[in-house]
């Protein structure tokens, strides 16, 4: 089968489409025959050597994907082969025509989601779902800061805000991205390289300071988030697009009396009823309409150094897919 593989850490021209053997799933796995590749910044982390979880060289990349199930090991009972399926593991291997997941991380999918728009939404929406339900208790009238609010995730999470009704505050890089964060419902948009969001998110809620941030850039924002956050505020940081946060003293939190929580998805998805009823929201919202993607742009897998490049450099607006040609 041909997959990515990335032999040594390094840029996105590390990423080399190969011939490898085609896998055999083990007891409790399946074999998916993949069709869409969601690509994601854990995916840079891998290829770079950020990781917490490093893998051994060679691997292929990739922890989110939909396909259809070609085989599954023994012991797995709840799927069968020929169902579509989608799925976001801790495990990589994304990047291919083929990949082996455990079966209990497989999501059945309906049939009104198609492989593209499930790969562009599952790891997304799940981790949507969990910063928004398990954290600070949003609610009608609670005011939300989202960075990278024209991201993909932050595109999910202001729809999300605002189908809660909460009043949602993007920031976001440049004045084209800022219309998109606008279109998808934001309140307030701030764009942080030439305003200064804490002062900007002081200013639109009348000096008090926002309930919650939601943080996936990490070290260019994190530090400066306290002073956006109003008093008995909440500050979650779940990625590092632009590096790890820098280190906080924690009695620094008391004189707002802060709370600072770090989400990381399969701590929320390891028990499988609770992954399952993060997806039926998901598919939900989806069906329903007040759940919309954007997917920016569709690669082929050779392509997926380009891919790489343009998420890296911050030159995208939802989400990019990876097509393997099945």
């Amino acid at each position: 089968m041909k997959a990515i593989r990335v032999a040594r850490y390094g840029g996105p021209e590390e990423l080399r489409l190969a011939e490898i053997p085609l896998p055999r799933p083990a007891a409790g796995e399946a074999l998916v025959r993949v069709h869409a590749v969601g690509v994601n910044f854990a995916d840079i982390y891998f290829r770079n050597g950020a990781a917490r979880m490093p893998v051994p060289f060679p691997f292929t990349p990739g922890i989110e994907g939909a396909g259809v199930i070609e085989a599954v090991g023994d012991g797995v009972g709840e799927l069968n082969v020929g169902d579509r399926v989608a799925y976001a593991t801790r495990s990589v291997g994304s990047y291919a025509e083929y990949h082996v997941v455990g079966a209990a991380q497989l999501v059945p999918l309906p049939k009104e989601v198609s492989f593209e728009e499930a790969a562009a939404i599952i790891l997304q929406g799940l981790t949507a779902h969990y910063l928004l339900h398990e954290f600070y208790q949003v609610g009608r009238g609670s005011t939300v800061l989202v960075h990278a609010a024209a991201g993909g995730m932050g595109l999910l999470l202001v729809q999300w805000l605002k189908h809660m009704g909460a009043r949602a505050i993007g920031t976001v890089s440049t004045v084209e991205k800022a219309e998109v964060a606008r279109e998808a419902g934001a309140d307030h948009v701030i764009l942080y390289t030439k305003q200064d969001f804490a002062e900007e998110a002081k200013k639109v809620t009348g000096g008090a300071g926002v309930d919650y941030v939601i943080d996936g850039v990490g070290k260019t924002t994190f530090t400066k988030n306290f002073d956006a956050l109003k008093t008995r505020g909440w500050a979650t940081v779940f990625g590092m697009a632009s590096g790890p946060a820098d280190p906080v003293v924690p009695n620094s939190l008391m004189t707002k009396s802060l709370t600072i929580s770090g989400g990381a998805l399969f701590n929320y998805t390891s028990a499988r009823p609770e992954m399952l009823g993060r997806a039926q929201a998901v598919f939900q919202g989806l069906r329903e309409g007040w759940l919309k993607l954007r997917i920016d742009r569709t690669f082929p897998l050779s392509q997926a150094d380009e891919a790489h490049r343009l998420l890296e450099g911050r030159q995208t607006v939802g989400k990019l897919l990876l097509k393997t040609g099945n």
